[in-house]
C-alpha cells in the first residue's frame, strides 16, 4: 500500500472522491461519467500543479520514499541476462552494493549500483543501502574487469551515504572512496552515472566519477544530508527543512550549476507511479550517451573526464 506524503493529501483526498463517485454510480445504476470526467481533469490538473512547484525538502521527502523503485527493478527490466557478482576477494560481500555483467540492448555492459531495501527485513539485509569497504572493493574489481574487457560502466546511485559505523572504519572506509574515486578517474572505458533517488556525501561519489552524469528528475545529491548540515550549521537536526532550502541538492538545481548533465523524467507523481515509463528515459538516455561515448579514443575519454572533473565548482 502506498502512503501518501504531506504535500500529496490533496490529491489522494480527490482520488477518493473520484472512486467514491464511481462506486456510488454502479451500485445506483446512475450515469456520472460527466462528473467524474470533470473531477479527473481537476485531479491532472491538480497534480501537475503540485508536481511541477515541489520545493527542495519535498522533493528530499519523495526521494527516499519507500515505495521508489530501487536498483534491482531497473535492472530487471534494463538489461537482459543479468549476472550478479559477488565478493571484493579481501574480505567478503556488500548487499549494499550491486554489481554484475549485462546487456543493453546490444552492449554488454558492467552495471554497478546502491541497493537499498523494499521492506524492513531487506534494508537490514542491504544496510539501509549504506556500503561498507568492501561494497566498494567490490564495485572497484568489477570497474576494472570493465576496463579489461573494454565494456561500459553505468553507475545506478542510491544511498543515504557509506556506513559509518567502526567497523566500516577498521576496514578502511575512506581508503575504499578514495580508491575508487582515483581509479574512475582513470579508467579507459565509458561511465555514465545516473542518480535514481538518494546520492548521499562521498557514498554517492564513490560510484559517481563519470563522463556522464545525470539524475531522475525527483532525485537529490549532495555533500550531507540536510539532517546532518542543519545538526552542525544550527545544532539543530530537526531544521533539516531549511538546511535542503539552502543546499542546492536537486537535479534541476545541479544542471544549472553543472554539475550534472541531464535530467531524466519522471511520469507524473514520481518514479513509483510508473516504473515503465522511467525505464524506458532511461533506456533512451544511456543507449543515446554510449554511441556518442563510444566514438572516443581512451584518450580522449580520460582527457575530456578530467577537464569535466576539474571544471564542477571551478570558479569563471
Amino acid at each position: 500500500m502506498y502512503h501518501h506524503l504531506e504535500f500529496e493529501k490533496p490529491i489522494s483526498e480527490l482520488e477518493n472522491k473520484i472512486v467514491d463517485l464511481r462506486k456510488f454510480a454502479e451500485e445506483n445504476n446512475i450515469d456520472l461519467n460527466n462528473e467524474v470526467n470533470i473531477l479527473t481533469r481537476r485531479l491532472e490538473a491538480m497534480k501537475k500543479e503540485i508536481y511541477s512547484g515541489l520545493n527542495p525538502w519535498q522533493k528530499v521527502r519523495l526521494a527516499r520514499l519507500q515505495e521508489r523503485p530501487k536498483a534491482l527493478d531497473y535492472i530487471q527490466k534494463l538489461f537482459s541476462d543479468f549476472i550478479e557478482l559477488h565478493g571484493d576477494r579481501y574480505y567478503g560481500d556488500d548487499g549494499a552494493i550491486i554489481a554484475g555483467i549485462g546487456m543493453l540492448s546490444d552492449i554488454a555492459v558492467t552495471v554497478i549500483a546502491h541497493q537499498k531495501g523494499r521492506d524492513l527485513e531487506e534494508n537490514l539485509s542491504r544496510n539501509f543501502g549504506m556500503p561498507h569497504p568492501e561494497g566498494y572493493r567490490k564495485a572497484l574489481r568489477l570497474m576494472k574487469q570493465a576496463e579489461k574487457f573494454k565494456r561500459p560502466i553505468i553507475t545506478l546511485i542510491d544511498t543515504p551515504g557509506a556506513y559509518c559505523g567502526l567497523e566500516a572504519e577498521e576496514r578502511g572506509q575512506g581508503e575504499a572512496i578514495a580508491s575508487n574515486l582515483l581509479h574512475l578517474s582513470r579508467l579507459k572505458t565509458p561511465i555514465i552515472s545516473i542518480v535514481i533517488g538518494e546520492g548521499g556525501s562521498g557514498g554517492a561519489l564513490a560510484l559517481g566519477i563519470a563522463d556522464r552524469m545525470a539524475m531522475l528528475e525527483h532525485s537529490i545529491y549532495s555533500v550531507i544530508s540536510p539532517e546532518g548540515l542543519s545538526s552542525i550549521l544550527w545544532k539543530d537536526s530537526s531544521l533539516a527543512q531549511r538546511a535542503a532550502d539552502i543546499m542546492k541538492l536537486t537535479a534541476q538545481d545541479l544542471l544549472q550549476l553543472k554539475v550534472i548533465d541531464a535530467i531524466i523524467q519522471e511520469p507524473l507523481g514520481g518514479a513509483h507511479r510508473d516504473i515503465q515509463v522511467v525505464t524506458e528515459n532511461m533506456r533512451e538516455y544511456l543507449l543515446g550517451e554510449l554511441r556518442i561515448l563510444s566514438r572516443h579514443s581512451p584518450q580522449v575519454l580520460l582527457d575530456t573526464r578530467y577537464e569535466k572533473i576539474r571544471s564542477i565548482g571551478a570558479w569563471k
